[in-house]
């Protein structure tokens, strides 16, 4: 992993049923010192309890955070920045979104629609597969341009968990350096 400066915080946002120890994410959390918010429940999610989650863990924050979200933890952040202006964010990677939209989508993401499109107050990349059984490519783009983020496409990576091969997902970190390039250093005011 390449040096990670300090000029920030770090907060993992997982998706739906959290993210286990074999997931990326967890490697992340590990590597960045990160944060990780602490919803009521991560099998039955709710949208309000999600948020206010999220809110309080950046409230905790002793810098800006850059968010590392996946899957619904993506959703999660865009309806937190619809409601609090992106209060705490310095910047996101939002990794493999998931489109709560879709036909099938699981009942207990419902309550996450509709998808924000309105675009996010912070620098933010976005992560895709072209074979996201969650999230079609198509979708992703519509995303990635409603919420005013480049879109890094990922040939037949899936849904960008473990279970598609990507356990530790170290070549993520390019995509995190690649967002960090945009994102202004807090300085303090005089």
């Amino acid at each position: 992993m390449p040096h990670m400066p300090t000029d920030f915080d770090y907060l993992i946002q997982p998706g739906w049923n959290d993210s286990p120890a074999g997931h990326w994410q967890s490697h992340w959390q590990q590597q960045l010192g990160a944060r990780r918010p602490q919803p009521a429940s991560w099998q039955l999610p709710q949208l309000d309890d999600w948020v206010d989650a999220l809110r309080a863990e950046l409230a905790a924050c002793r810098r800006p955070a850059i968010v590392v979200a996946h899957s619904l933890g993506c959703v999660a952040l865009a309806h937190y920045s619809a409601r609090f202006g992106g209060a705490g964010v310095a910047a996101a990677l939002l990794v493999a979104p998931a489109d709560v939209e879709r036909a099938g989508a699981p009942a207990p993401l419902l309550d996450f629609a509709p998808l924000p499109n309105s675009r996010l107050p912070f620098p933010a990349r976005v992560v895709a597969s072209d074979d996201d059984p969650f999230c079609r490519i198509e979708r992703a783009q519509m995303l990635a341009d409603a919420w005013g983020a480049p879109l890094s496409v990922l040939p037949g990576a899936g849904h960008i968990n473990a279970a598609s091969g990507h356990a530790r997902w170290d070549e993520g970190f390019a995509e995190l350096a690649i967002l960090k390039e945009g994102v202004q250093v807090p300085t303090c005011a005089a």
